[in-house]
């Protein structure tokens, strides 16, 4: 069991999916106590003094210019909480919330939200005994930040609202608290609102489809290398001098690994010098690396956006060094909610053109002396057409799903709140599409074995008998029709999993 520990210069990535999707337990670094406890005693002094400001002694949003008093500002923080836990519908995975509670720490250890160090120890509690808030999938607007999701994680500190039980179910928090030997914590001036106003469910599921996206876009290269084997296409157009004329990085990458996969191919070098052979393949085969590292290279720009979120400090009002509180617009998500809308664009597009290459496969007229649907008695049966429908569907769904939440905003808050990002909507729809293009991809990779096998006695390509192994025993040989669901589940756990690209880098080397 790793350790992540929580600095006062931030956290890393990899700490964050060591949280959410793994067994990390979370400490504060002593450097971060202080860090925040220098911070409060800015916010005590402002109390002690009587000023009006902003979040500490006044109400909220359009409420900003009401005064309370002191007796009330705990109230206050409470009733915040409260009020603002008002999201609805199914409740966001276990990974996302997690990252949502770490990534909220973060924030508040870089010494600028004014909170005491017990209130993020109390969210660490929360993380490290397991303990999850149930945080309904509709409510942010991505400004000010999360302000709906957060107030639901918030609302379990104070041993109110639901957790997440073990299988799924809705729970009261304040039994899931004793349970944990945990007690509620009573909030002082200024915590409640910086316990939600951030960008961090925004970042956490950000920082999720990125890990994920960089590996579904190498198996994304995979799946076309195999499917292009499979219907005797050329490997020329991926020879590296033919992209170093076009120096885009993410295309020479996935240029690189398609070329890299065709090779010791006995499918390959049995067209290889076959003058009837095609002088050009089709768009779909050719232009596979132009697509996925177009993709890559988005990705890039995604992961810059996210690691400059991952240092920021991200609240309202802000505490500085010199004793002064500011309000700021940090909350904004609209860096967040291009970066996903983005990335949606391109995995769509990666998904589009893999499913074109299943299309090919299937059709007997451009397929290149395959049998119709991949099956050996067409007619008959009807081999993997449907399956090329159930692709075609999501990849209709995910061209739907590319359109850009962020270019949506609508006014709140008594017009205070005038423009909001959308940043949640963004974040969520794009582990949509990435999830969909698992399926796309798995539908491409059964076809592409299924190719191969039909291709024998010639022998595949390493990475294509790496597949052919991996796939072998849930799909079986060619043959009569079979209960086609359970195939293309297997093909996406391993579109999914790590083992067929740990398995083709034995035998190739690594891929990009």
């Amino acid at each position: 069991m790793s350790t992540v520990v929580i600095q006062p210069t931030g956290i890393s990535p990899a700490d964050v999916l060591a949280v959410a999707r793994g067994t990390a337990k979370v400490v504060l670094d002593p450097a971060t106590v202080e860090a925040m406890a220098t911070s409060r005693s800015i916010v005590d002094g402002i109390e002690a003094a009587g000023r009006p400001v902003y979040g500490v002694s006044t109400g909220f949003g359009a409420l900003a210019n009401t005064f309370v008093a002191p007796e009330r500002r705990a109230e206050l923080q409470h009733a915040l909480i409260r009020s603002h836990a008002a999201g609805v519908g199914a409740p966001m995975p276990r990974e996302v919330v997690r990252a949502m509670m770490l990534l909220r720490v973060r924030s508040l250890a870089l010494g600028r939200s004014g909170v005491r160090p017990l209130v993020a120890e109390a969210l660490v509690d929360l993380l490290n005994r397991e303990v999850t808030p149930w945080v309904p999938e509709h409510g942010s607007l991505g400004a000010s930040g999360d302000l709906a999701p957060l107030a639901h994680c918030a609302l379990v500190l104070l041993g109110e609202g639901w957790v997440l039980g073990p299988t799924g179910d809705q729970l009261p928090a304040g039994e899931a608290l004793r349970r944990v030997g945990l007690e509620p914590v009573e909030l002082a001036a200024k915590e409640g609102l910086a316990l939600i106003n951030g960008t961090d469910g925004m970042l956490g599921m950000l920082l999720l489809a990125i890990h994920d996206a960089r590996h579904l876009f190498a198996m994304a290269d995979v799946t076309a290398a195999l499917a292009i084997e499979a219907m005797l296409g050329s490997e020329r157009p991926f020879l590296p001098e033919l992209h170093a004329i076009r120096p885009h990085p993410g295309q020479a990458a996935s240029a690189a690994n398609i070329h890299k996969l065709l090779q010791n191919s006995a499918v390959m070098d049995s067209h290889r010098d076959d003058l009837a052979h095609a002088v050009q393949d089709a768009y779909s085969m050719r232009c596979a690396p132009q697509v996925a590292g177009a993709a890559r290279d988005t990705l890039g720009f995604v992961e810059v956006v996210a690691g400059r979120e991952l240092v920021s400090v991200v609240d309202n009002p802000v505490v500085l060094p010199d004793g002064r509180v500011e309000s700021t617009g940090n909350f904004h998500g609209a860096p967040l909610g291009f970066a996903a809308d983005y990335l949606a664009i391109a995995a769509s597009e990666v998904g589009a053109i893999a499913e074109r290459r299943v299309d090919r496969l299937l059709d007997v007229t451009r397929s290149r002396e395959l049998p119709a649907f991949l099956s050996p008695d067409a007619g008959v049966n009807s081999g993997l057409m449907i399956a090329q429908y159930t692709a075609a569907g999501i990849v209709a769904e995910n061209r739907r799903l590319a359109a850009p939440a962020s270019v949506d905003s609508l006014p709140t808050s008594g017009m205070q709140e005038d423009h909001v990002s959308m940043g949640w909507a963004a974040t969520k729809k794009l582990r949509t599409v990435l999830d969909n293009l698992t399926s796309v991809l798995a539908v491409e990779l059964l076809a592409a074995v299924r190719g191969l096998q039909l291709r024998a006695p010639l022998t595949p390509s390493p990475a294509g008998r790496a597949a052919v192994a991996a796939l072998g025993e849930a799909i079986g040989e060619p043959g009569p029709d079979v209960f086609l669901a359970p195939l293309m589940e297997a093909a996406r756990e391993v579109v999914r999993g790590p083992e067929l690209r740990a398995a083709i880098e034995r035998e190739v080397g690594p891929l990009s």
